[in-house]
């Protein structure tokens, strides 16, 4: 018995760490044809590496495990030469929270281990690269699933099994549905393709809606003869102007003419600070990344966005066009859409779907 934990110990990869993780391309539409489809995850995309040596890299292939001490004990979890491709989140009121998974990322050792005991993290496991020793990469990937499917039988928390489907019905379902969740779009894999390091060989859907925007604000172009992006606002409830986030999918050729406009616009404020203002202090501002100029509130545009995140825009959006016929006191916080649905519980542990799921 004592031989088998050994053997079983020195059991290695059967490649060497680290290693770039296939990635995804965005597509307006649906694929069609042999595809699984899975949630988009909102959390840090990594992969969990077992004995002899436990890792956790993320995308760029940088090691995370020292911010995330208590998922240590989830490694060890994994056989010896197990590589699971995954990502890590953070999950409270039901709901995976990018802000406060982003706050893990800390050089203060103290701040680290204090956060992992309030928001511990959680890891979803989405694909299987290796398992005692051996190569899956080259397996289709309807193989390499029924493996994780195995896997997960010995895993308990805080491993997750994404829930998958090939049935193109249920995926769109859960784009909408599985949002309230955190999730932020649908990604298909190919059932028949094998695992590809640094690729862009999976398709992802992503949320894509529409809201007319105040702009509140800009930002000087870095060679200051230009607009660099444009500060969005909505107002809410109590009247005030909201800050929701920002623009910057300009045209060069316009970017200097609109700098000319604004600047005729300035103002001594806009933005309520009580509501929300940009250029709040956090560990990634610099001086510079906080410099804004207010304008007078009354320029309205149409925007596109993929996600919100606590009454903001997460990602950057996308101009579609200018909306001179709109009040500017039209653009309010109802714009945004709530999504209804299974919180984050119910879409691991398959009490939406029939699916199967770490124990």
């Amino acid at each position: 018995m004592q031989a088998g934990v050994i053997s079983e110990y020195m059991t290695s990869w059967p490649f060497a760490p680290p290693l770039a993780t296939m990635e995804a391309r965005v597509w307006e539409r649906w694929p069609r044809g042999s595809y699984a489809y899975e949630p988009k995850w909102d959390g840090f995309r990594i992969l969990a590496w077992s004995r002899p040596e436990p890792r956790l890299d993320s995308r760029n292939q940088r090691p995370l495990l020292r911010y995330f001490p208590e998922l240590h004990a989830a490694l060890e979890q994994l056989p010896a030469g197990t590589v699971v491709d995954g990502e890590v989140v953070v999950v409270y009121d039901d709901v995976t929270h990018f802000d406060a998974l982003q706050m893990r990322i800390h050089p203060a050792r103290s701040r680290i281990e204090r956060l992992s005991e309030e928001i511990p993290a959680q890891l979803v496991a989405f694909d299987l690269l290796a398992v005692e020793g051996e190569d899956l990469r080259s397996l289709p990937f309807s193989a390499r699933r029924q493996q994780l499917e195995k896997l997960a039988i010995g895993l308990a928390s805080p491993w997750n099994l994404t829930p998958t489907t090939t049935d193109l019905s249920v995926a769109q379902r859960w784009f909408y549905e599985y949002e309230a969740a955190g999730c932020d779009g649908v990604v298909a894999k190919s059932l028949d393709e094998g695992y590809v390091s640094g690729k862009r060989k999976m398709i992802k859907i992503k949320h894509r809606r529409h809201v007319d925007c105040v702009v509140g604000g800009y930002r000087v172009h870095k060679d200051g003869d230009k607009i660099g992006s444009l500060l969005l606002g909505l107002y809410n409830d109590e009247g005030s102007l909201h800050f929701i986030g920002h623009c910057s999918g300009f045209p060069d050729a316009d970017r200097t003419e609109m700098l000319t406009m604004f600047e005729s616009l300035r103002s001594p404020d806009s933005f309520d600070a009580e509501a929300r203002a940009p250029g709040a202090q956090s560990r990634w501002s610099t001086a510079k990344s906080k410099e804004w100029t207010p304008v007078q509130p009354g320029v309205v545009i149409e925007i596109s966005y993929d996600q919100l995140q606590n009454n903001r825009f997460r990602h950057a959006t996308r101009f579609h066009r200018w909306r001179p016929d709109k009040p500017a006191l039209e653009c309010t916080m109802d714009q945004l859409e709530r999504p209804l649905g299974p919180g984050f519980s119910q879409v691991v542990t398959g009490g939406h779907d029939n699916v199967q799921q770490f124990p």
